[in-house]
């Protein structure tokens, strides 16, 4: 927030950078979700103000982390509200105004232009309210095909009405990322189920890749022809799958809380095939979370950690930006000046940009950690579980959460809201160039 005098007459005049506005914007709307929540109709009488407050916190930033059981606290009409705030959040408040706005003939003015642009993270003004309308259609279409899938689980096994609920609440969860599930054990129930293991992940990957990907590959069609970005989070994506699902599986194969517990091959590989990509910010778990070897643990959390695409549903430091330290690395050992991949090069901005923000979010991370510890005496573990989880606004749980005070569940809601919105802060302030007045001659300093 930047304060800057007009002069005697006009008095102060307070001015928000395009990020500010779009934090305050997430706050708005969470609070608002809050009082929703809270409200007689929406809940049975066990939500406090506080439930309330977190869960709305939770929906807006797509996280999954619970206080209380949304499928037997919430009333259909709370469930309704979850499910906006989660739609709102996961796809971008902005991206929906400026739709309604153009649905409604109104102009899209220059101050609406630079936030959106904060919040799909573009450079150009020109094609934004084209990015807006992309993103709304893919993730409805996406999100209907995949509630016509699930209902074929759902719909007999609960009837029409509350089938076709279950089945469009959990589709706008998936794809959105949030990890949100109307079952006290997420889908656990559901471990075995080939639909359920398929149409979860694939809206959830298809979330997590981001809409410019999306965009890219409907338009393109073609490898060769895709841009840069595309090519790094595909080319990630596959990679950090193909790693997850089969060390999990090793990990747990024979662990009776999770793998080892389920009946037959198939079950285990269905059930490792779902833990192995949810970690990327969706959030459902189809095994105990909290039964699992202390090494998937960490393998999670790292997972976590990196989380889905830039401009997607997704949280976490972007598969980009992991792909970059990599590359930056490997050309350091080798002595190259310049850092190349698929026939283009990356400028120092990108490295710099990528350094920042993974610096700044091991910041919050470990800051995150530290305060919980203080403010609750359990597992050490599972408490840095819960705030990287908060972090990567992913939704898995050990169940740390539902057992914090008031301190830690505040500071879990202030990492969600971090994890969610403060990405985009950081990108404005590394985008904003200032040119130093006074340059100093060069200074060695040693390093390693």
């Amino acid at each position: 927030m930047a304060r800057r005098f007009v002069g005697a007459r006009s008095g102060w005049r307070w001015r928000l950078t395009p990020p500010a506005t779009l934090a305050v914007i997430y706050l708005v709307f969470t609070l608002l979700g809050g009082v929703l929540l809270w409200l007689p109709v929406s809940n049975h009488g066990d939500v406090s103000a506080w439930d309330a407050l977190f869960t709305s916190t939770s929906a807006v930033t797509v996280t999954g982390l619970i206080v209380v059981d949304t499928g037997s606290a919430f009333t259909p009409f709370g469930q309704v509200v979850i499910a906006l705030l989660i739609q709102l959040g996961g796809l971008g408040l902005m991206a929906f105004a400026v739709m309604l706005l153009t649905l409604l003939g109104i102009p899209i003015g220059l101050p609406y232009r630079v936030v959106l642009r904060e919040e799909v993270n573009q450079k150009a003004l020109h094609n934004l309210t084209d990015i807006a309308r992309v993103i709304i259609t893919v993730a409805l279409l996406c999100e209907l095909i995949g509630a016509a899938l699930l209902s074929f689980v759902f719909v007999p096994e609960l009837g029409w009405a509350k089938g076709i609920g279950h089945a469009l609440f959990h589709s706008v969860s998936a794809f959105n990322n949030a990890g949100f599930a109307l079952y006290p054990d997420s889908l656990m129930g559901y471990a075995s189920d080939p639909i359920i293991n398929l149409v979860i992940p694939a809206l959830f990957i298809l979330g997590g890749l981001g809409f410019i990907v999306l965009a890219d590959l409907y338009e393109v069609r073609q490898w060769r022809r895709l841009t840069l970005h595309s090519k790094l989070m595909i080319v990630g994506t596959v990679a950090l799958i193909g790693f997850s699902w089969p060390m999990f599986a090793a990990l747990e194969w024979t662990n009776p809380g999770t793998l080892g517990g389920l009946p037959d091959t198939g079950s285990r590989i269905w059930a490792s095939w779902f833990q192995a990509v949810t970690t990327r910010t969706a959030g459902f778990n189809s095994i105990d979370t909290g039964a699992m070897h202390d090494s998937t643990t960490l393998m999670t959390m790292a997972l976590m950690v990196v989380g889905g695409g830039s401009t997607s549903t997704a949280g976490g430091i972007k598969v980009t930006t992991l792909i970059v330290l990599v590359i930056a690395t490997i050309a350091f050992f080798k002595r190259q000046t310049q850092l190349n991949a698929f026939g283009r090069s990356l400028g120092a901005d990108e490295v710099q940009k990528v350094l920042a923000l993974t610096m700044v979010s091991m910041l919050v991370v470990l800051t995150g950690i530290f305060v919980t510890s203080i403010s609750h005496d359990g597992d050490f573990l599972d408490l840095a579980f819960e705030v990287t989880s908060a972090f990567g606004t992913v939704g898995l749980s050990r169940g740390a959460t539902g057992e914090l005070d008031g301190v830690g569940r505040a500071v879990i809601m202030l990492i969600m809201f971090l994890g969610r919105v403060g990405p985009l802060t950081l990108g404005f302030f590394l985008a904003t160039r200032s040119v130093p007045r006074v340059r100093y001659p060069k200074g060695q300093v040693y390093l390693g």
